[in-house]
């Protein structure tokens, strides 16, 4: 998992950096097209979280020299590095298992087997993306998002019981939807 992280570094920092050589104004200007992108975002959808997306995208030194292109691809690093996180949440969860009864275990292994496709599911996108397929990059990530709903609503159906992911949920559901609305900015600013 950590070298997809570096290759993904990596690409960011080859194919979208800003040359360095007027580094304050530079600086503002990234600022502004992060703050720019994730205002853009959250006045098209009206579940589209404006603070979430600018603090998750700003966390990310690359992502103040970066394009829209780059931007996207720091969105679904960030989504990679949640749900790879969770992975792990999920193997401590389970391994504690007088914390749970039946039922909330079963979920977690089904929360489990969920977050390990989302992890394929969202390098699979990123490799569509840096292929420039971004349909197919946008399919996944949407995908990624119905797979992290059915776990949360996992635990729902029986009455009382709470996920212990439901942040860690949320949180994937907001980076990848951050990644999708870049992404169709990016392919509507496209030239047909």
């Amino acid at each position: 998992m950590r070298h997809l992280s570096y290759f993904l570094s990596f690409c960011l920092f080859y194919f979208f950096v800003i040359p360095h050589g007027k580094s304050s104004s530079i600086s503002a200007v990234c600022v502004d097209i992060i703050n720019q992108t994730c205002k853009t975002c959250a006045d098209d959808s009206a579940s589209f979280n404006y603070n979430f997306c600018l603090t998750s995208l700003q966390t990310v030194p690359v992502s103040h020299a970066a394009n829209l292109q780059g931007l996207a691809l720091v969105a679904m690093e960030l989504a990679l590095q949640n749900a790879s996180n969770t992975v792990s949440s999920i193997k401590e969860l389970l391994i504690n298992t007088t914390s749970f009864d039946s039922f909330a275990f079963a979920c977690l292994e089904d929360c489990m087997e969920l977050y390990l496709g989302a992890v394929l599911t969202i390098v699979d996108s990123v490799g569509a993306f840096l292929s420039e397929h971004y349909i197919n990059a946008k399919l996944w990530l949407s995908l990624v998002m119905e797979a992290v709903t059915t776990c949360e609503e996992g635990f729902a159906e029986k009455k009382g019981e709470v996920s212990p992911l439901t942040k860690k949920n949320h949180d994937l559901i907001q980076l990848c939807n951050t990644a999708l609305c870049i992404i169709h900015l990016l392919t509507h600013a496209m030239p047909s």
